[in-house]
């Protein structure tokens, strides 16, 4: 793991899903001459929806694992509701930030267990409500014992996509002030996904929420849209900015067009 200290006096309180990074320098090996992430600035509101998109290796995931102090920054810093992310209870940053990656994990036990690793007080109601926005509960219902389905250990009996859904509604249970979505749509049909993302507008608005895919279309509503391009911030814009003014966007979305 890294070496990440917890502070001599952590803040127990995120105020709200606001972020700010401000020149921010990253490198896995804590080399400055081989810095994954190169002096990345960008702010973003709280309640904002932002897309991040960009080509294998562009550093899309590295910049979101600094945000819940998965790693410190080499340089720079990362602000969480005010206040540099290193000055927090990691605990209490990581309650509020939830990551749902596009591989994460399921245990051995039932649909109810699994979902209340993200929340273990969380009520039979919250499960349910939690499954509707991630689009879970709809093929969870089809099961025959429902909520109280055993999941084989790594979600061996689940799909992809099942699989996928559960894991985004046990991040809502956290009723988390971020929710990253890290290519954890990929293995959806386009049509869930749009359904997943408007229940997400429409639930949970004042929740910051940041969606790395591959598709634009996952993206393109989204309040901005981050290009990363080489471990920098190539541009940052609306889908209709991006189309008219950047060359990565314009070519990403004509292939993806192309290829429908």
């Amino acid at each position: 793991m890294p070496d990440l200290q917890e502070p001599a006096q952590p803040i127990t309180e995120v105020k709200d899903g606001s972020i700010v990074f401000e020149n921010v320098n990253f490198s896995y090996a804590k080399d400055k001459d081989k810095l994954c992430l190169k002096n990345t600035s960008l702010s973003i509101a709280s309640g904002e929806t932002i897309g991040i998109i960009g080509g294998t290796g562009s550093s899309k995931s590295t910049l979101v694992q600094l945000i819940p102090r998965l790693y410190d920054v080499t340089e720079g810093r990362v602000l969480v509701g005010g206040q540099d992310v290193r000055n927090y209870d990691m605990t209490v940053l990581r309650d509020n930030v939830a990551m749902v990656l596009q591989k994460n994990v399921l245990f051995s036990g039932t649909i109810k267990e699994n979902l209340r690793w993200g929340n273990e007080n969380a009520t039979d109601d919250e499960l349910v409500k939690a499954c509707r926005l991630a689009c879970a509960d709809e093929f969870i219902q089809k099961f025959p014992d429902k909520y109280d389905t055993y999941i084989e250990q790594g979600g061996t009996n689940v799909s992809g996509g099942q699989r996928q859904r559960l894991c985004i509604a046990r991040a809502l249970l956290k009723k988390p002030k971020i929710l990253i979505l890290d290519d954890s749509t990929s293995a959806v049909d386009t049509k869930t996904d749009a359904l997943i993302r408007q229940a997400f507008w429409e639930e949970i608005p004042d929740t910051t929420k940041i969606i790395i895919a591959q598709r634009i279309s996952s993206v393109q509503e989204a309040d901005k849209i981050i290009v990363m391009d080489g471990g920098t911030v190539n541009a940052i814009g609306t889908h209709e900015e991006l189309l008219r003014t950047n060359k990565i966007y314009q070519e990403v979305y004509y292939s993806q067009q192309k290829g429908e």
